[in-house]
């Protein structure tokens, strides 16, 4: 407990999933949590924590949007230290069949917002000596996914920033760092609400074995955000079970009995 005292957090995304769970975890570590989502949903999360938390209604790819957002925090909480680039919408379709509008909407969250969200609150950072911004990105962020092209784009995009991010902003004590979730057991992540045990079966050929919970991730995001992470400047941190360590060779031991062929 305490690893986030004294520090102000704003979390997008915060009305569900690992938003939600990023910022019930960072109350209870001590942060005074700004919890910011398009969704309704985002004032009973925000009353659930307690006085430790704001609720804002925030379209993330709106500069005014963003703006009021980071006054409101200021003149209840005081100066930002810590951001969590969370929210994130997903588009499916070929390149040749995904409608222009849609490609752009997805680029327009996960990425614009990402730019938005530290050009708003990079400047208020430097000035209070330092700060942890953490983008949360995707396994689609490190590779390709036939049918992703608007989510693999933004994902590709956050990663990149992020990079830029750390370079320009490190020397003033701000770090920045990007988290790669692989399938988590969130309402974007399982759509069609399977029991735990069937998104599990779904990834059974993972090192792991099955998908991560939204705290799992919320976990790693704490770490970032903590002081314990002071080193930590431009990393990717996949929290994917292992997907993205390569591919297994059905036929050669040490593959997954799931993926062994039939005997």
């Amino acid at each position: 407990m305490g690893r986030l005292a004294g520090k102000v957090a704003v979390i997008t995304g915060a009305a569900r999933g690992m938003g939600e769970a990023t910022a019930r975890l960072f109350a209870q570590e001590g942060a005074k949590v700004v919890v910011a989502d398009v969704l309704p949903d985002v004032d009973q999360v925000a009353r659930d924590i307690g006085e430790g938390a704001m609720a804002a209604r925030l379209d993330v790819s709106s500069a005014a949007d963003w703006a009021r957002v980071a006054a409101e925090a200021q003149s209840l909480f005081g100066p930002v230290t810590v951001l969590v680039n969370n929210a994130g919408i997903l588009r499916v379709g070929t390149i040749v069949d995904l409608s222009l509008d849609d490609y752009q909407r997805v680029i327009a969250v996960n990425l614009v917002g990402t730019f938005l969200s530290i050009k708003t609150f990079a400047p208020g950072m430097i000035a209070a000596g330092g700060g942890s911004i953490i983008n949360i990105s995707s396994t689609e962020g490190l590779q390709g996914t036939n049918g992703m092209a608007a989510y693999a784009s933004s994902k590709w995009g956050a990663r990149g920033l992020t990079k830029v991010a750390a370079m320009e902003l490190s020397h003033h004590r701000v770090r920045v760092n990007s988290v790669h979730p692989g399938p988590v057991n969130t309402p974007m992540g399982n759509p069609t609400g399977a029991s735990p045990a069937e998104m599990d079966a779904q990834f059974v050929s993972l090192p792991i074995g099955r998908a991560a919970q939204p705290d799992e991730v919320a976990r790693v995001s704490l770490f970032l955000a903590s002081d314990e992470a002071s080193y930590m400047c431009g990393a990717e941190i996949a929290v994917d079970g292992g997907m993205t360590l390569g591919k297994y060779l059905t036929f050669l031991p040490g593959a997954p009995k799931a993926l062994m062929p039939l005997q």
